[in-house]
């Protein structure tokens, strides 16, 4: 029997960018929908105005408006789907522990017939687990009394017009299919077995980075001269860089032994966070180049991020960045592109835009008043000014 959109509860665990886009996208079909803030441990009653007015949850977290609260159990068990979608902020081996905490949280209060949506990366055979911590939380059976989907989520695959969804023998859910269609792009899920949806996930991210890795290990062991090599990479920043670094590490994390693909994680890995020890290497040639005293050297970093997005891989990188520049570099500030200011100083001041959308903002913005050393984040390093 199919249901009336008004008569299918959900929820999204997470007051996130993603569980956000999720959530709106729902509630605008006219399912009731309740968006957890994992922090505050209380869920809001999202409705359809409310998610067309604000476009994405800085907005509706800056706007405050005043909005139906209730405990996080009675959305939990009132729901009939769940969307695991929390912010996850621990870093190393403390992340494990952080996620397998929220899916406790989000779980506890269950209900017999709930269908559980995962939207974090799980590596190889992480469903597996969570399938156990799910039975073990709520003692029901993961296929029988509770159901449960696996469907990773990134930036590059909202616009997919084909969503990879891994599920229990490639069990379909016709109501998941409605509340994730958008007409804009007319997509469609594809249920396939999970882990096939972790092979092909890993598979995906492994490719993004070993691609990257390359690059990075080439340019920074040899001369570019070339104006065709600097204009090929020239877009590809550190923002980029970064995407994705969290799956790449929960892939490796979810590894065993010392095998082939293990040693490709980890180069991949250790490509991209020496990616960092580059720049600021790259920094001070060009500080000794223009014949620069470190102690007369301002670096104003230009990244500007999400800081509601689930990863926090990136909000880490731009954290190593900024302590390993002040290690050279007293003067170090971080100035997205939307507050950057240019203002007199006794210092020479280096800009390092980590992403394009950064760097064209704050070129337009100062194209009048050029006073700094722009250096772009990206393999080559290039320097304007």
């Amino acid at each position: 029997m199919t249901r009336n959109p008004s008569q299918t509860t959900t929820a999204v665990y997470g007051l996130s960018t993603e569980g956000y886009r999720i959530a709106s996208s729902i509630a605008v079909k006219g399912f009731k929908v309740s968006l957890i803030d994992e922090a505050a441990r209380m869920a809001i009653s999202l409705k359809p105005d409310i998610a067309r007015t604000y476009p994405d949850v800085s907005s509706l977290i800056e706007d405050e408006p005043l909005l139906a609260l209730e405990p996080v159990d009675v959305a939990v068990s009132e729901a009939s789907y769940i969307f695991f979608a929390p912010k996850i902020r621990k870093v190393g081996q403390e992340v494990k522990s952080d996620v397998v905490s929220k899916l406790r949280d989000a779980t506890k209060a269950l209900r017999k017939g709930t269908s559980v949506i995962y939207t974090l990366p799980a590596g190889i055979g992480g469903n597996n687990e969570n399938m156990a911590l799910i039975e073990h939380v709520t003692g029901m059976a993961v296929g029988e009394d509770i159901f449960y989907y696996y469907m990773p989520i990134s930036d590059d695959l909202v616009s997919s017009p084909e969503i990879i969804m891994g599920s229990l023998k490639s069990k379909q859910d016709s109501e998941i299919s409605k509340m994730l269609y958008d007409p804009d792009i007319k997509n469609r899920l594809n249920y396939i077995d999970i882990i096939s949806a972790e092979f092909l996930h890993s598979i995906r991210v492994l490719g993004h980075y070993t691609r990257m890795a390359s690059v990075i290990e080439i340019c920074k062991n040899i001369n570019i001269k070339s104006e065709t090599i600097r204009r090929t990479f020239s877009d590809l920043y550190l923002d980029d860089i970064a995407n994705g670094l969290y799956d790449l590490r929960v892939i490796g994390a979810s590894l065993g032994g010392a095998g082939p693909l293990m040693y490709l994680v980890n180069g991949s890995i250790k490509g991209t966070e020496g990616y960092i020890k580059y720049l600021i290497d790259k920094i001070r040639d060009e500080l000794k180049t223009r014949d620069l005293k470190a102690s007369r050297t301002k670096v104003s970093i230009a990244w500007t991020l999400d800081p509601n997005e689930m990863r926090g891989d990136k909000i880490e990188l731009l954290s190593s960045l900024e302590s390993k520049l002040k290690d050279y570099i007293g003067d170090v500030e971080r100035q997205p592109w939307s507050v950057f200011d240019i203002y007199p100083s006794e210092k020479t001041r280096i800009v390092i835009a980590c992403s394009k959308l950064d760097f064209a903002r704050i070129i337009a913005k100062n194209k009048q008043n050029p006073d700094f050393i722009m250096m772009k984040a990206n393999p080559v390093c290039e320097t304007i000014g």
